[in-house]
């Protein structure tokens, strides 16, 4: 009965594949790919105003520099560069142009292709700073939902600030169909796991003529040390460990798959090497699920 229920699985995957995984939001010209990096000195611009943020919350009073970061007008609304301030509870302490979430628990609330990216960006906090992805209304924009890279700094035990760039790019909206899809995918996978060895289904994935490899769509997996376990599309990096891999604009997606792994599932964003596009860089939304306490699995799809 697996075995029917898996092949009916597949077969479903196969044709979903064929329907654009993407609605467009909005456009833009140039190249895409390029268009989602950052150029080195709009990276460190942003790096620069979050610090500064962070070093005005350490010489002022904390109470002071929210009150400041939360007025629209404030010093700390440039362009559109502005901070955000949350508690590790998850918070809202400052957002300028969002003030009916200040004092408002956010831990949970997610973007359009349901990224929890406040919790995301939580853990990102805790190993002290990083960069995050996610969809966000932009004020200079009469509010358009647009894609944001946005660079996280811990002040403290008791709190974090953030700013952004909005990014010149198509706002990738992930059709509901296909993120049901991909789910179903892993969740698929992760059952495989849970119903042979481990050793098993490890080879069954790394099998680029397997089942589990359509296309620029495939299972990735790692232990929670981040150890990488499978790649068919890039098996030379089984048996490495890639705890410290960092996507182009410097998010660790390994880390934050391992978070999201450690809190049972999730999705998340990087920009990884397309299969289907000659390997060049593309937009990715990936579901991680954990499999037991060793090892977690996940697949992505592209924008």
């Amino acid at each position: 009965m697996r075995n029917i229920e898996t092949i009916l699985l597949i077969a479903s995957v196969v044709a979903l594949l064929a329907v654009s995984s993407v609605g467009w939001a909005a456009t833009s010209d140039g190249n895409e790919s390029s268009a989602y990096v950052l150029e080195p000195e709009a990276s460190e611009d942003l790096i620069a105003f979050v610090n500064e943020a962070r070093d005005f919350v350490i010489e002022q009073d904390k109470d002071k520099a929210i009150e400041i970061f939360n007025d629209p007008k404030g010093e700390f609304v440039r362009g559109g560069h502005y901070i955000i301030a949350y508690d590790f509870n998850g918070t809202c302490l400052a957002h300028p142009y969002e003030p009916s979430m200040i004092g408002k628990n956010v831990l949970d609330v997610t973007d359009s292709n349901g990224v929890a990216f406040k919790r995301n960006m939580r853990e990102v906090a805790k190993r002290g700073s990083g960069f995050a992805y996610y969809i966000w209304p932009n004020p200079s924009h009469s509010y358009a939902e647009e894609l944001k890279i946005t660079y996280v700094l811990k002040v403290d035990e008791e709190m974090w600030l953030a700013a952004g760039t909005y990014l010149s790019v198509h706002t990738p909206i992930f059709r509901n169909e296909s993120k049901e899809d991909l789910v179903s995918y892993v969740e698929g996978a992760r059952s495989f796991a849970l119903n042979t060895s481990k050793e098993e289904a490890v080879k069954t994935f790394n099998d680029i003529n397997s089942s589990y490899v359509l296309g620029n769509r495939y299972i990735i997996a790692y232990d929670f040390a981040g150890n990488c376990l499978v790649h068919p599309i890039r098996p030379e990096l089984i048996g490495k460990n890639r705890i410290d891999a960092k996507d182009p604009n410097g998010v660790e997606q390994v880390r934050d798959m391992i978070a999201l792994a450690q809190n049972g599932d999730g999705f998340t964003y990087y920009l990884y090497p397309d299969p289907a596009e000659n390997m060049t860089q593309g937009f990715k939304l990936s579901y991680i699920t954990k499999v037991d306490d060793t090892w977690w699995l996940g697949a992505g799809t592209y924008a």
